[in-house]
């Protein structure tokens, strides 16, 4: 029997950590595949694919070539994670939304009964009005740049008490910009920020000025990584692995800047941290002589 193909299709992968966090869970094989949008129909129905996650901007793109769609993936038209069944038909399932109910749950934020203003329109969008819907909020605002609600009109929603990033404002390279400040909420009780790459990107750290409780979207990224592996392998995975490939991969990509005057013994406590955590230490200046 030929290898199955497994991995993760989209059309930008640079930044995506899914390798490593597959590979935790056991598919040693799982690869990224960048695909323009003429290449996706052929990739999805090779015979050899096994399973497939699909992200940005392909979510809604595979939907055509799928025999049949979860329940879940029905309900929010959005599919993230593809399987092919024995008898060699694609199946779409969206493991997103208990990605999104895991990142909201361990920050302690809860939909029921609030109001939720979700910033942006495309397939994140939508996992996360599914979510909200499901989870009882009592209202649901989808703000987008030409929609009814817009960055222009962002005022009559004020009292929203749950702020959702489903966009890639802040994503990096674009780093220290923001869809909107927290602190223009007084009654927000939660922050969500799908995006993974910053760690804390500028509405995170805004939301953490106004002591609101906040969440990456890292989180959201193992956990559904785990329900797909479970489709891919056939197999149940506990619970528990989630918080250590999430622990994990914290340790492997957070850093530790010192900054101080010359001389106040930077070089010596990065080289102490460095052994301590077995991290690499950098120092600035030595790389800035290095690159001259």
């Amino acid at each position: 029997m030929a290898k199955q193909i497994f991995g993760l299709i989209g059309r930008t992968l640079k930044h995506s950590y899914s390798v490593q966090i597959h590979q935790e869970l056991g598919n040693a094989h799982y690869q990224l595949y960048e695909l323009e949008p003429e290449q996706v129909p052929s990739f999805i129905q090779r015979p050899d694919i096994g399973g497939l996650n699909v992200t940005i901007p392909y979510k809604q793109t595979v939907i055509p070539y799928c025999t049949e769609l979860s329940p879940v993936a029905q309900a929010i038209g959005s599919v993230n994670t593809l399987v092919r069944r024995a008898d060699g038909s694609l199946y779409g399932h969206n493991t997103d939304a208990c990605g999104l109910e895991y990142m909201a749950q361990r920050a302690g934020i809860q939909f029921e009964n609030r109001k939720v203003l979700i910033f942006g329109s495309g397939g994140a969008s939508l996992t996360a009005q599914a979510v909200a819907t499901q989870q009882g909020a009592k209202q649901i605002i989808v703000v987008s740049r030409h929609g009814e609600n817009n960055y222009g009109n962002l005022a009559q929603h004020a009292d929203a008490e749950i702020l959702i990033n489903a966009t890639p404002v802040g994503m990096y390279p674009q780093v220290g910009v923001m869809v909107a400040d927290p602190a223009a909420f007084p009654h927000c009780q939660g922050v969500l920020d799908l995006i993974y790459n910053p760690r804390r990107t500028a509405f995170l750290q805004a939301a953490e000025r106004a002591n609101i409780p906040c969440s990456d979207g890292l989180p959201m990224l193992v956990e559904q990584a785990r329900a797909a592996a479970e489709l891919f392998l056939q197999c149940t995975i506990p619970d528990k692995e989630s918080e250590r490939i999430l622990h994990k991969l914290r340790q492997q990509t957070e850093n530790i800047v010192l900054i101080g005057m010359p001389g106040c013994g930077k070089s010596s406590i990065g080289a102490a941290l460095a052994q301590y955590s077995g991290r690499p230490a950098i120092d600035i200046d030595a790389e800035i002589v290095r690159n001259v």
